[in-house]
């Protein structure tokens, strides 16, 4: 089937026949060739082929993108040679194929062998929006965790307690135990006890101590 004609300053492209597969090719860098990608592409059977040249995955702004997807009708397929050529997140990806989805439209990936028409290529497909949504529930978790150390109401606490460093302190100065018995005592690392000493001074007498192996 002959490609159709594409016009210059003609933003929306022409409807295509149904049942076509359109291609889209991606380079991040204006020196990169686009031709390897629209060659595989034209040799997959798509109808026509958009490229955007020295768009990064990460850009918002890709206007071959946006004016293939626009031309993509119920029945026609989106045909790339890489996953990565859509997107850089696992989330994007998944967002844009169940977008494409909702509206009727299949998607293949040359390089993954990911095939919406097929069954064995949805079953890769739905592995893959697994991923994706465990991806949002980790950084949901993280951020929850997070505001909860930074508002002071969850998070690990501190290993010591203002009143475990006054004992701390008093067990060294007074009773001249040893940085390794009081962090024993306590079930953290030397290194904690040592910083819960350093502002008396005592932190420099438990280096020395390590220093010339005594324990």
């Amino acid at each position: 089937m002959e490609r159709p004609e594409r016009l210059k300053g003609v933003d929306e492209p022409r409807l295509v026949p149904d049942g076509v597969m359109l291609g889209y090719a991606r380079v991040s860098t204006i020196d990169q060739n686009l031709e390897a990608q629209r060659r595989q592409l034209v040799d997959a059977g798509c109808y026509d082929v958009y490229a955007d040249h020295g768009k990064s995955g990460a850009t918002m702004s890709r206007p071959e993108l946006d004016a293939c997807l626009r031309a993509l009708q119920p029945g026609n397929t989106l045909v790339v040679t890489k996953l990565d050529r859509l997107g850089r997140t696992v989330r994007g990806l998944v967002e844009l194929l169940d977008s494409l989805h909702e509206r009727g439209v299949m998607f293949r990936s040359l390089t993954e062998g990911i095939d919406t028409t097929t069954a064995s290529g949805r079953l890769m497909f739905n592995i893959i929006a697994s991923v994706a949504e465990m991806e949002r529930e980790l950084i949901r978790e993280r951020t929850k965790a997070g505001l909860a150390v930074a508002t002071g109401k969850g998070g690990r606490p501190p290993r010591l307690q203002p009143h475990d460093v006054v004992e701390a302190r008093r067990l060294r100065n007074e009773e001249k135990l040893t940085v390794e018995a009081i962090a024993k005592q306590f079930k953290v690392h030397r290194s904690t006890i040592i910083r819960a000493l350093r502002t008396d001074g005592l932190a420099g007498a438990a280096y020395r101590e390590s220093r010339s192996g005594l324990k």
